[in-house]
């Protein structure tokens, strides 16, 4: 490639790197962005942070959330990971620029990929990047979900070039980008995509039937396989962890048969229906794609002095209390329950989206249009069960994540591609005449869904919502949030028939040729950019950033940490201030029994539906709760006296017929002198052993050195003993040694760890060794070697083959 030629590539990445930081231009003066989930996380990994500080060694295990878990799904470093160091040099901006700008980047190579010019790209780049729900994640905290959002158009590309016949370079590009993709650790927007490139396939495949060429098709998908098993196979490490762990979380099969309740619980894998369907996009909600605040915006939006609400507010109480109220109105009026913004794709892309069907030709349409449609069907959820229920039952790992309306990423995706191709053809067609019967078409359907939105509100319509009983107390309160509910919606409706209009206007005065292609393309461009833009300013601006400190240390001790953090051993913390199972802060400082993760282990979750929601003494002293917070003051920490410590000898074991049996046993058992353990588990490890005890004076046991990553115990016992060890059980990475010997151990009281102990002086050692992880690296190494062998060997071959 001549210098020439690179110029509009370099022009590109500046303006990407610009916009970025134009956009978050707070992180120029070394602010970051509060996002309330990291806020979570920071609190979760600093255990793990500190770890590795002091030792230089990754633990792959967390002790301050949820009473102890591995810490694949929150922070883990795996060796040979050199993906990651791609990665880096590619999101080289601060955060949350980085993400943006990748955004941009990886759209922008989609679009080249498509042959669509470097001008035009930027334009799509754009438009991708500032799509409303990709920038609102960035509020939340959702990094990950960026992370891998960020990569789904490099894959696409890759993909894209394959069919192409680019066949090296498209081995090359999806090779990489299905393991950056696969390293940024979100697998269901990964999952998601795999859906989009299903359809692609499926597309490409029903073109090969016709025009006979299936064995090319055939050679093509060999390759795309190949270039997937190597993105996956230098992410072995990362994905066998994972699956193994999945395996014993709340994504897992449980093996209970009953709820809390004592009714019967379906048994089988994944989540359930009601958690994965949760967050459902309304039917009637859809049309936020093209109307931002159709359904009241976020749950909560600021409104201004002319709001029927502030208005009814001073009428009542005075301007002071009518400005603090309309600060957060709950104008959201949906049943999803809670939207951070609307998923606003908009109005002018949509324009040309629909002015692609008329204009763009060929399998890509009907492949674009299919994905767009099957994702918004599919976000749906409950509001289309019959759909959304056979995926569940029937689709593969389908069952295994939330939030159904987080599909609609593949139309994030799928619509501005096909409204850049329109764009792209209607330069291309020559005949003027054509051109605005066209645009015309494009007007009437666009229009038409407007009105057709506009005409459900207000025949059908009812502007309520699932929280409106806030607003009870007083007589016409909440008929003037529905009034303000209304206007939104009728501003909105025309704001986007303004911008079809202009952007209509736009392309007419193009084919009237009154203005030129560049100034065409940048004038589509400028609108485009304004509509998402001045919508994601409502929802993520300069009031989301604070001072880099306050962000990177975002909790402050209270006296009551203070006081508690005066024990230097180790025990285990409740925080009733908040909610326990909801919060990731009380683990910045202390062991909680709590935390903040979406897939905590199964059989925790099920302690906590069980007992801990239920304030059983019981299980909060078995695992070693030795403080309660009832508030910030050193006089609101209750001592838990009868906390039972990091190891005890008990007297007895009662044997559970099964995993049921096992989980109510809790209700009655004496924890400090007996423990309960599932037949299935005793007899198949200690076959030969007693389940009585002589528990005496004479017989010691205590934890004398702890680590995330490694527990040490001195026993003296006058007799054979039965030890109870106040950490979480899981069997793929913990191992028990008795005096440098491995030797088995057993899962006691559901959730906790048990051991047989000879008489005698003896030193027990738990170490976490996941397997996995060394097993998987062979696989790792011999994956990046493909990835850099079978590039050099195809050149070479070509390169001898052409001579």
């Amino acid at each position: 490639m001549k210098s020439k030629q690179i110029i509009p590539y370099l022009v590109a990445l500046g303006i990407f790197v610009i916009t970025s930081l134009i956009y978050f231009h707070p992180v120029l003066k070394g602010e970051k962005i509060l996002q309330s989930d990291i806020t979570q996380f920071r609190g979760m990994v600093k255990d793990i942070q500190d770890y590795r500080a002091e030792t230089g060694n990754e633990p792959y295990w967390t002790d301050s959330t949820f009473s102890g878990m591995p810490a694949f799904q929150i922070s883990a470093h795996y060796p040979n990971d050199y993906v990651y160091y791609v990665d880096k040099v590619i999101r080289f901006l601060p955060r949350p620029v980085d993400y943006l700008f990748l955004y941009f980047l990886s759209f922008f190579i989609l679009l080249l990929a498509l042959k669509i010019d470097w001008k035009l790209s930027i334009v799509g780049a754009l438009t991708f990047g500032f799509s409303t729900y990709l920038i609102i994640i960035f509020g939340a905290g959702h990094n990950a979900k960026a992370h891998a959002i960020g990569y789904m158009p490099l894959v696409v590309a890759g993909v894209l070039w394959v069919f192409q016949k680019r066949y090296l370079l498209g081995f090359i590009v999806a090779s990489i980008s299905v393991a950056l993709e696969i390293m940024a650790n979100h697998p269901q927007m990964s999952y998601y995509l795999f859906f989009s490139l299903l359809i692609l396939g499926i597309i490409e495949l029903i073109e090969a039937l016709k025009t006979k060429k299936l064995k090319e098709f055939t050679k093509q998908i060999t390759i795309l396989l190949a270039a997937g098993c190597i993105g996956i196979g230098v992410n072995s490490s990362r994905l066998l962890s994972t699956k193994e762990y999945a395996d014993a979380s709340t994504r897992g099969k449980s093996e209970l048969t009953i709820n809390p309740d004592g009714s019967s619980k379906e048994s089988k894998s994944g989540l359930s229906k009601e958690y994965i369907t949760q967050f459902s996009y309304g039917i009637p909600e859809t049309f936020n794609l093209i109307i931002p605040r159709y359904m009241g915006g976020g749950t909560v939006e600021e409104l201004d002095q002319d709001s029927h609400a502030y208005q009814f507010v001073e009428s009542l109480a005075g301007k002071q209390q009518a400005s603090a109220f309309t600060k957060q109105v709950l104008t959201y009026w949906g049943d999803q329950p809670i939207v951070e913004a609307p998923a606003y794709i908009g109005a002018a892309i949509f324009f040309l989206f629909f002015l692609g069907i008329f204009v763009v030709r060929g399998k890509l349409k009907y492949w674009l249009i299919s994905a767009t449609i099957f994702s918004i069907l599919l976000s749906w959820g409950k509001n289309l069960s019959f759909l959304t229920n056979f995926f569940i039952d029937y689709v593969p790992l389908y069952n295994k994540f939330r939030a159904v309306s987080s599909i609609q990423v593949i139309a994030e995706m799928s619509v501005p591609i096909l409204g850049i191709l329109a764009l792209k053809q209607f330069f291309e067609i020559s005949d003027k005449k054509e051109q605005i019967q066209k645009l015309k078409k494009a007007l009437y359907i666009t229009g038409g869904v407007l009105v057709l939105g506009l005409l459900y509100a207000v025949t059908s319509a009812t502007f309520e919502g699932i929280r409106d009983a806030n607003y009870s107390q007083y007589e016409g309160l909440l008929d003037a949030v529905i009034a303000d509910r209304k206007s939104m919606l009728y501003k909105d409706t025309f704001r986007s028939f303004l911008l079809i209009s202009l952007i209509g206007g736009a392309l007419w005065l193009y084919s009237k040729e009154k203005i030129n292609r560049l100034k065409t393309i940048i004038l589509v461009g400028v609108i485009i950019v304004f509509d998402l833009v001045s919508i994601n300013l409502n929802y993520v601006n300069d009031d989301d950033f604070q001072i880099a400190r306050k962000v990177e240390k975002p909790f402050i001790k209270t006296n009551a940490d203070k006081e508690i953090l005066k024990d230097k051993s180790h025990y285990r913390v409740a925080n009733f201030t908040v909610n326990p199972m909801e919060d990731g802060s009380t683990s910045y400082f202390h062991k909680s029994i709590g935390g903040y993760h979406a897939a905590k282990m199964g059989r925790y979750q099920d302690l906590i539906d069980f007992h801990i929601s239920k304030q059983n003494q019981e299980v909060f002293n078995m695992l070693n709760t030795k403080y309660f917070i009832l508030g910030k003051e050193a006089n609101e920490v209750q001592i838990n006296q009868e906390a039972n410590g990091n190891v005890w000898l008990v007297k007895s074991i009662r044997i559970a017929d099964s995993t049921d049996e096992e989980i109510r046993a809790l209700d009655s058992l004496q924890t400090k002198q007996e423990a309960v353990v599932e037949k299935s588990i005793w007899n198949s490890n200690y076959p030969d052993m007693p389940i009585t005890y002589k528990k005496d004076s004479l017989s010691t046991i205590e934890l004398i050195k702890y680590n995330l990553a490694e527990l040490v115990y001195q026993i003296d016992a006058a007799s054979q003993q039965f030890a109870v060890f106040s950490e979480m059980y899981y069997e793929n990475g913990w191992n028990a040694y008795l005096d440098g010997e491995k030797v088995p151990h057993v899962r006691v009281n559901y959730v906790l760890r048990g051991m047989v102990i000879p008489e005698g002086k003896h030193t027990i050692k738990f170490k976490f060794e996941p397997q996995t992880i060394q097993k998987s690296n062979k696989l790792v190494l011999t994956s990046y070697a493909l990835l850099l062998l079978i590039p050099i060997s195809w050149w070479f071959f070509k390169k001898r083959k052409s001579s």
